[in-house]
C-alpha cells in the first residue's frame, strides 16, 4: 500500500465548493469543538430544498448549490443531486491537482466512488412512479438511469473524459475507506496510473427521515451531505497526474466483528493494529484519530482505536462537524485532516476508522504533508 500519494482533492460540502471553503469553515471552529460539535454555519434551514415534509427543518446541506453555475446547462438537466455533487467535486479535484488529461493518458485515469445506495431519492421516486402511474407508458423513463448506484461515477467519467477503471462501492459507512482501498489496489496492480477516489451522499427527505427514524429517541442526528474526491497516484507519479504530494496512504485494513459489544471492539482494535503494522509506523506518533460515528451512537470507535495505539491522540468526529453523511463521512474525515494542516515542515500521521451496523470495520493510516490545507490553485 505504501507509495500511493494524494496530489489534490476537493470537497463539495455544507461549507461550500472546494477545499478552500472547507478550510475556511474549519478555521472558524472553536478549539475543542471538532471533538463533538458542529462547524459554524450549520446546521441550516433545509426546507428550501424540498416541498415534502421533513422530520426537522434543519440539516447540514449546501442549500444554495446549483450545478449549472459550475457546469453550465448542457448535459446537466437530468442530473440528480448525488450525481451533480459528484461531477462538480471530480472536476474541482482534477483542477486542484493540476491533472493534464489528453488522449494519451485518459485510459490511465480511473474513478471509484463510495455510496450507500446511490441516490435514495431517485430510486424512491422511480419506484413510486411504477405504483401510481399506468404501466409502462406513463412511467417517466428519464428517471431510470439515476436509479442505478453507479450513475454518479459513470456521469463523472463521461463529463471529464475518464476512460480508466470505473467502479462504485456501496458499503455505507465503510464506503470511502473501501473505495480508497479499491483505488490503491487498481494503481498498485497497474490497471491505471492514477485514480479519482471519493464518496458521495446527497441530502433528501428520504435520507432525512431514515436518519431520524434510526437515531436514538430524543437525540436526533442532523442529516448531512457531501461529495469528497481525492486524486491518487503512485509515488513515482507521472507528471500529468499532478506534481504536489499532499498526503500518502500508508496502509488500509478491514475486519468483521458482528454482534456489537466486545466482539466489534476486538475487530476494530485488531484492524487498527494491522494497519499500523503494515504502515511501518510507530503508533505513538499518530497525531489524531478521525472516527465516523455520531455522538449519539451506541458504539464508540475511539476507545478501541486508542487501545490499539497505546495512547490517546487528538480526536476528530467528522459526523459531529458535518452531520450524518454516511458513505461520505470517511472522505470528510480525511479532508478535515488535510484542511487543518498546520504550518511547518513536519508530516502528521492520522488514523481514520469506520464501522457499519452489521459489524464491518475499516481503518487507514495516512501521512499528511505540510501545506495540504487550502490551495492557491
Amino acid at each position: 500500500m505504501s507509495g500511493v500519494v494524494i496530489t489534490g482533492w476537493s470537497a463539495v460540502s455544507p461549507a461550500g465548493v472546494g477545499r478552500a471553503a472547507l478550510a475556511e469553515r474549519l478555521a472558524a471552529v472553536t478549539p475543542g469543538v471538532p471533538a463533538g460539535g458542529p462547524v459554524p454555519g450549520g446546521p441550516v434551514d433545509v426546507t428550501t430544498l424540498t416541498d415534502e415534509p421533513l422530520p426537522t427543518p434543519t440539516g447540514h446541506a449546501l442549500v444554495d448549490f446549483d450545478v449549472r453555475s459550475h457546469l453550465g446547462r448542457k448535459g446537466t438537466s437530468f442530473y440528480d443531486r448525488a450525481t451533480a455533487l459528484s461531477v462538480v467535486a471530480c472536476g474541482d479535484a482534477l483542477r486542484d491537482a493540476g491533472v493534464e488529461l489528453d488522449d494519451t493518458n485518459r485510459a490511465r485515469l480511473g474513478l471509484v466512488l463510495g455510496t450507500s445506495l446511490g441516490s435514495f431519492r431517485s430510486t424512491s421516486d422511480y419506484t413510486r412512479e411504477t405504483l401510481v402511474q399506468e404501466k409502462p407508458y406513463l412511467v417517466n423513463p428519464v428517471l431510470f438511469p439515476n436509479t442505478v448506484m453507479n450513475c454518479a461515477a459513470g456521469q463523472s467519467a463521461i463529463r471529464h473524459g475518464l476512460r480508466g477503471v470505473n467502479a462504485t462501492v456501496a458499503t455505507g459507512p465503510l464506503a470511502f475507506l473501501d473505495a480508497l482501498r479499491y483505488g490503491s489496489n487498481a494503481i498498485a496492480r497497474g490497471y491505471v496510473d492514477a485514480m479519482l477516489v471519493g464518496a458521495v451522499e446527497e441530502f433528501s427527505p428520504h435520507r432525512a427521515w431514515t436518519t431520524w427514524l434510526t437515531g436514538r429517541p430524543g437525540q436526533p442526528v442532523p442529516t448531512g451531505e457531501a461529495a469528497v474526491v481525492f486524486v491518487l497516484t503512485r509515488a513515482e507519479q507521472p507528471a500529468w497526474a499532478g506534481v504536489r504530494r499532499e498526503a500518502e496512504v500508508l496502509a488500509l485494513a478491514t475486519a468483521y466483528g458482528p454482534g456489537g459489544g466486545p466482539a466489534a471492539d476486538r475487530a476494530l482494535t485488531g484492524c487498527v493494529s494491522r494497519a499500523v503494522r503494515r504502515a511501518g509506523v510507530d503508533p505513538a506518533e499518530v497525531d489524531c484519530v478521525l472516527t465516523g460515528e455520531t455522538a449519539e451512537d451506541d458504539t464508540d470507535e475511539f476507545d478501541p482505536a486508542c487501545a490499539a495505539l497505546g495512547q490517546v491522540p487528538t480526536r476528530i468526529r467528522a459526523s459531529g462537524l458535518f452531520g450524518r453523511c454516511d458513505a461520505a463521512t470517511g472522505g470528510l474525515a480525511l479532508a478535515t485532516f488535510l484542511a487543518t494542516a498546520p504550518a511547518g515542515d513536519t508530516p502528521r500521521l492520522a488514523l481514520i476508522t469506520s464501522r457499519s451496523p452489521d459489524g464491518g470495520t475499516a481503518a487507514a493510516i495516512v501521512r499528511g504533508w505540510p501545506g495540504a490545507g487550502a490551495s492557491d490553485r
